[in-house]
């Protein structure tokens, strides 16, 4: 057969590929290959039937191929063969032996003379050692060594910072601590045209600095995109509506407290569209914390008929569940969202917290350890423990457990404020007041009337001290916040009393 009748043929499994007809694409692939026995036909077929879902077949042709050890492209897809099928020690076999320090750098043991031969494409690649630092850190995390598997995401995306998978991982299974997010970005070598790119990492990170802070990152990625293209301001506006920017800014204002607007910007992205699950998750927690129960039952039967095999769906039932009061369906619920996706976050929190609504302290305390060694860079687990331990009135150990939340993430004000419970609880009234100012001080938005407790512990901390002028003052702010506690008003008016008590 003639050279151009066999790109011809090439061009066919191409279109075959693009329009996903992957049984036509298997079937001249494979005649393309018998004809030139080229490297790069057979790769092209290995691919088609992976594509096709021949996995061991795929495996068995690229295994068979003499350039399998040599050419990386080969080796990466026979690993990824092996990922399909679950065999996660031959996958890391087939990937090479290497090392990755805790700087995410990575040293080849036997790959030095390893080839990698590109195909004929103008198009930006991402790097190939990247993608093989990624599908280890997912073999890793198969095998539940969940230490290797962040360090190989953090070469992956330190390899390649266009690898977001590898970033996403990071982030969404909570592998890092707020600092170490911070640093990993900072570390990132972008190239000059991805300035956007980084701005829009920045933003994707834990989120509880002071709101100018964060505002100034939507700012500089909005910036950026307007240097990137500055003859065509369509880039800009599209970036500026962008439903996974818009969903971060969501994410945000979930995280200050800002529960009403948060549900009101992810209400108008999903119905941009429905099924941006990021999005979907915040928008869940917010209806949650708004007890919106209509809501959460459209957005769970929805997900359910959609997505019945995905973790989300059955955590959607939960919070449904969970807002009416229903503990025990909450519960089941939640279980089977981490028996569908055993590394879902919300899950087991939520998890968790179904038990401790009803006082479970033992089966609570159980779900947020898990969570804790699952998640090491989320506080939640830990802090939830912290106040279960606070509940049995074992405020030492409580006190021990707010540490290690602070350690994990030291801007969350809510650290602070049960650090000042605790104090409180154990008589230590300075060091009481001390908390609940830096609380006060970390809180990224305008006091509203979610921090109206801490405000009335504040005064009741400077009210066991005597000073009572202090008290009155936050008293006052406290009504200010809330005018409907009672409790308030009467620690206002015992506050009055011991004042002109004293005077006498």
């Amino acid at each position: 057969m003639r050279e151009e009748e066999i790109e011809k043929l090439r061009g066919v499994v191409r279109d075959c590929v693009s329009k996903h007809l992957y049984s036509s694409a298997i079937f001249f692939a494979d005649k393309v290959a018998a004809f030139t026995a080229d490297p790069a036909d057979i790769y092209m077929q290995a691919q088609a039937l992976f594509l096709g879902r021949h996995y061991r077949r795929a495996f068995h042709l690229l295994n068979a191929s003499k350039i399998v050890l040599s050419d990386l492209r080969f080796r990466y897809l026979a690993a990824k063969c092996l990922e399909e099928l679950k065999e996660w020690d031959q996958c890391l076999s087939m990937l090479g032996e290497a090392k990755v320090d805790d700087e995410g750098n990575v040293s080849d043991t036997k790959d030095s003379n390893v080839m990698y031969l590109d195909k004929d494409c103008e198009d930006r690649e991402i790097n190939i050692s990247s993608a093989i630092c990624f599908l280890r850190g997912k073999a890793y995390e198969a095998l539940e060594n969940r230490a290797q598997a962040r360090l190989w995401y953090k070469a992956a995306i330190k390899a390649d910072p266009l690898c977001y998978e590898a970033l996403e991982c990071l982030i969404e299974n909570h592998m890092l601590t707020c600092q170490e997010e911070a640093n990993l970005i900072s570390s990132l070598q972008f190239g000059s045209e991805d300035g956007w790119l980084s701005s829009f990492y920045s933003c994707l990170i834990k989120k509880y600095d002071k709101e100018n802070v964060v505002e100034a990152k939507f700012r500089e990625l909005e910036n950026e995109s307007c240097k990137s293209d500055q003859s065509d301001t369509s880039f800009l506006r599209s970036l500026k509506s962008n439903t996974d920017l818009l969903a971060c800014k969501a994410e945000y204002y979930h995280q200050c407290g800002e529960y009403q607007k948060c549900f009101d910007l992810t209400y108008v992205l999903l119905e941009k569209d429905l099924f941006h699950l990021k999005c979907t998750l915040v928008h869940l927690a917010a209806a949650v914390e708004l007890g919106h129960s209509n809501e959460l039952y459209l957005m769970a039967c929805n997900l359910v008929k959609d997505y019945p095999q995905m973790a989300l769906s059955w955590f959607a039932v939960g919070c449904y569940y969970y807002c009416i009061k229903k503990y025990d369906q909450s519960r089941r619920y939640f279980s089977k969202a981490t028996s569908l996706d055993g590394t879902f976050p919300p899950a087991w929190i939520g998890y968790g917290n179904a038990y401790a609504a009803q006082e479970e302290g033992d089966q609570a305390m159980s779900a947020y350890r898990t969570a804790a060694r699952l998640f090491p860079g989320c506080h939640l687990p830990t802090l939830y423990i912290g106040m279960e331990c606070m509940r049995t009135h074992s405020y030492k150990l409580a006190e021990q457990f707010f540490i290690q939340a602070k350690s994990t993430c030291p801007s969350d004000p809510l650290v602070y404020n049960e650090l000042g419970v605790v104090a409180y609880h154990m008589k230590e009234y300075k060091k009481a007041v001390w908390w609940f100012e830096k609380t006060l001080a970390l809180i990224p938005t305008a006091l509203s009337e979610m921090w109206e407790s801490t405000v009335v512990n504040l005064a009741h901390a400077y009210r066991k001290l005597k000073m009572y002028r202090e008290a009155i003052s936050f008293y006052e702010k406290a009504l200010a916040l809330s005018t409907r506690s009672v409790s308030t008003y009467a620690g206002l008016a015992y506050t009055y009393h011991l004042q002109i008590v004293c005077k006498d």
